[in-house]
């Protein structure tokens, strides 16, 4: 089912690319939307997991990660062009013009906006709203995907897989992709996928059932590509995140084949045990009143390792914590 891949699908494959989420703020209110309650409707900036205010924040978030591209998101970021130009401005200064910028919006994009992107943006990808995939070569989208095109701008569309995805194949030979996500279960609509009878694939994944079989057959246009939300959450984000780690990970750090880092925290008030201390400075780290070290050292040593012992399981460059095992 994933015949081709956009230049920012291959680097998104890759965990090469930065999510820039611009804004939350957005005119439509799509029913299918599974932003989160967090960032929904909210005017706030994140690079990754990481809240920032500034392009120069980006630039660093970008560095940590090695990032060959960013992918910019929303809400929507056309209703925040000026923020998208000045923060797509600093990364092509910071990594040079190859540094891959795809764009998501759910506009249709006129002559300014392109002008203003030109340069900047090489990828737009745009969401044409599910009630107007029946007639969509009549609609601005089509037209604004033939003047994008025009302008030098590699044109697709990204949408989720609904029961109606195969209308689309009539606008097929006007973009560059087509990019079909799988239907994800939400926290904010959840309600509106019991009201129209969908349900979540299985109690573990955040797929809807059914919506791979509702892209089966557009899926194999050779312009398509089709991503599960498993490959989003075991590939891409795995991805994403061993590249974070490989680049933050401190000597005792281990970094597991998920991305996350490993490591041993002891509350103990009597300054570094020498239990710890021997195996070298590089080995521990003080930090807000504990010791951080390797969690293989904490459970060897652990008879000579007073107070309270944890071993920590978390995303790198102190991210979410995933787990906390404590060491008797």
């Amino acid at each position: 089912m994933e015949q081709m891949s956009a230049r920012g699908c291959v680097l998104c494959q890759q965990g090469a690319k930065m999510v820039l989420f611009i804004t939350g703020v957005c005119r439509r209110a799509c029913w299918y939307c599974p932003l989160s309650r967090e960032r929904k409707g909210q005017d706030r900036i994140f690079a990754n997991e990481k809240e920032i205010s500034s392009p120069e924040e980006a630039v660093v978030v970008a560095q940590l990660m090695s990032a060959l591209g960013t992918g910019i998101t929303g809400g929507e970021p056309l209703d925040r062009i000026e923020r998208v130009v000045a923060f797509a401005r600093v990364l092509k200064e910071a990594f040079g013009t190859g540094h891959h910028i795809h764009l998501y919006t759910s506009r249709a994009p006129g002559t300014d906006d392109l002008r203003n992107l030109a340069g900047l943006v090489d990828e737009i990808r745009m969401h044409p709203p599910a009630e107007c995939w029946d007639h969509i070569r009549e609609t601005e989208y089509r037209q604004a995907v033939c003047r994008a095109r025009d302008m030098g701008f590699s044109v697709g569309f990204e949408v989720p897989a609904l029961p109606k995805i195969g209308l689309l194949e009539a606008v097929l030979p006007d973009l560059d992709f087509l990019t079909i996500n799988e239907l994800e279960w939400g926290e904010t609509n959840a309600d509106e996928m019991r009201r129209r009878g969908f349900a979540p694939e299985d109690s573990i994944h955040n797929a809807v059932a059914g919506s791979r079989d509702w892209a089966a057959e557009i899926s194999r246009h050779d312009k398509v590509r089709f991503c599960s939300s498993r490959f989003k959450d075991s590939v891409q984000l795995r991805e994403r995140l061993l590249r974070i780690a490989r680049n933050t990970a401190r000597p005792f750090d281990e970094v597991t084949g998920d991305g996350t880092v490993v490591y041993g925290v002891v509350e103990n008030e009597g300054g570094i045990p020498s239990a710890i201390r021997e195996y070298g400075e590089d080995m521990f780290e003080s930090r807000d009143g504990t010791i951080e070290t390797a969690w293989w050292i904490l459970v060897e040593e652990r008879a000579r390792i007073g107070g309270k012992k944890s071993v920590i399981e978390r995303y790198p460059d102190r991210g979410m914590v995933v787990e906390v095992s404590p060491v008797p």
